[in-house]
């Protein structure tokens, strides 16, 4: 019986108390959603991770992605980042290498984190289709499958399966065109496939099969979107939503046979369509996670795309979306290195909570720095700050002679001022 099976028949698991407690909600209230395909705990056989949730109800959570390029393979690095991100307060890991060796990579992160970490399977299969036949389009059907499962058996307990990428799909994107292409490389790699082959994408035509493999294992399908635009210009249009209608469907099918999932959203998005496309995604879906790529609503700012990012994730996580992937300043530009992971989770978590501020009325903590500030009581403004660290660094970096002041203001602070004059 699956985890998503036990919530259906009314079971409380340990993950479901422990996601409840951390969350401020009763059991019984995860096992609902759960239940319902409301909320996911993504779980494992294969090694102990940390219990979290995702969805209605719950706070919004942040991704971190890693992973080797064809150019930059250094296992010790990946293993640093996972670190990293954890330590920075990502809530879960994507590992999604393109150059080394897949799965002893993938080992080696997987030991290294108490997260969920997620993959792209046909990464893999694709990518050693190339090293052995000479190019991608010479991938065999049955090696999607192979790989998903070598996967799993890693503890690789989430996946993003481009499942929704079929023949009218490919339609769509021929008869529109794009501005900026494609930029998913698993929407790349599947439609060249597709086209080269004259075939129907495995991943859709077996999707039963793959079902099977996934419950098996215990993993939360994450339903991938290849379809995704790579520029603001081409937001919201017809590949992308026959994408979501497909996946939309093959999300209920999952539900159904007892495989948590989560339905993935769009990429460059202008900020006047973030709320109709969180809206468009939460709706055909039937309130499923809603994980949101980005989104980026701007595409001029190459070494600033982490506030960018910021930007759409806040109004993505305050009109109802669940799970944001973060971006770090080398995005469009190199592949990240450790201090772009810490920044891109820090970034990724302040537009959480910003959206969250709204999305629940979650301002308790803003209202407590207000109030340490209004006191000049520095150690409890490092203890609210989202980075403490930080603020320390930053403040002892100018230390003002008044210790109870700052240099911005010096011997004229306006809270010392206000304090004098009307006593408060």
């Amino acid at each position: 019986m699956s985890f998503l099976e036990q919530a259906k028949r009314g079971e409380i698991t340990e993950e479901m108390k422990i996601v409840a407690r951390d969350e401020g909600v009763t059991p019984e209230f995860i096992q609902r959603g759960v239940a319902a395909g409301r909320i996911v705990i993504p779980v494992t056989p294969y090694r102990n991770i940390r219990a979290m949730g995702i969805g209605e109800g719950l706070r919004t959570k942040v991704n971190a992605s890693i992973g080797t390029s064809s150019d930059i393979v250094d296992i010790n690095t990946e293993v640093e980042k996972a670190i990293a991100a954890e330590q920075a307060g990502a809530d879960t890991l994507m590992e999604l290498s393109t150059g080394g060796d897949f799965l002893d990579i993938r080992r080696k992160v997987c030991e290294a984190t108490s997260l969920s970490v997620g993959s792209v399977p046909l990464y893999q299969a694709f990518i050693e289709a190339a090293r052995k036949y000479g190019a991608v389009v010479h991938m065999k059907e049955d090696d999607l499958f192979r790989v998903t499962e070598e996967q799993a058996k890693l503890g690789t307990n989430f996946m993003a399966i481009h499942t929704g990428i079929n023949r009218i799909t490919v339609e769509r994107l021929k008869k529109q065109g794009r501005h900026g292409g494609l930029c998913s490389r698993g929407g790349a790699f599947m439609t060249a496939w597709m086209i080269h082959n004259d075939k129907e994408n495995p991943l859709y035509s077996e999707f039963d099969y793959l079902l099977e493999i996934l419950k098996k294992h215990e993993v939360t399908l994450s339903m991938g979107n290849g379809m995704r635009a790579g520029a603001v210009h081409d937001a919201t249009d017809r590949a992308q939503i026959q994408e979501l209608v497909m996946n939309s469907e093959l999300s209920d099918q999952a539900h159904d046979f007892g495989v948590q999932v989560i339905v993935e959203g769009p990429g460059h998005v202008p900020l006047d369509e973030i709320e109709a496309n969180v809206v468009l995604m939460k709706r055909m879906s039937g309130n499923k996670p809603f994980y949101m790529l980005g989104p980026l609503c701007t595409d001029i700012a190459p070494g600033m795309d982490h506030i960018v990012a910021s930007i759409g994730a806040s109004m993505s996580a305050a009109r109802g979306a669940d799970f944001i992937c973060y971006v770090t300043p080398a995005e469009h530009l190199a592949l990240p290195n450790v201090e772009d992971v810490r920044t891109g989770v820090m970034t990724a978590r302040l537009a959480a909570h910003i959206g969250d501020m709204i999305k629940y009325g979650k301002r308790d903590r803003d209202l407590e720095m207000g109030h340490a500030r209004k006191n000049l009581d520095w150690n409890r403004q490092y203890e609210l700050a989202l980075d403490p660290g930080l603020a320390r660094e930053v403040r002892a970096s100018r230390m003002p002679e008044d210790k109870e002041a700052c240099t911005m203001c010096g011997d004229y602070c306006a809270l010392k001022i206000v304090r004098q004059t009307f006593g408060f």
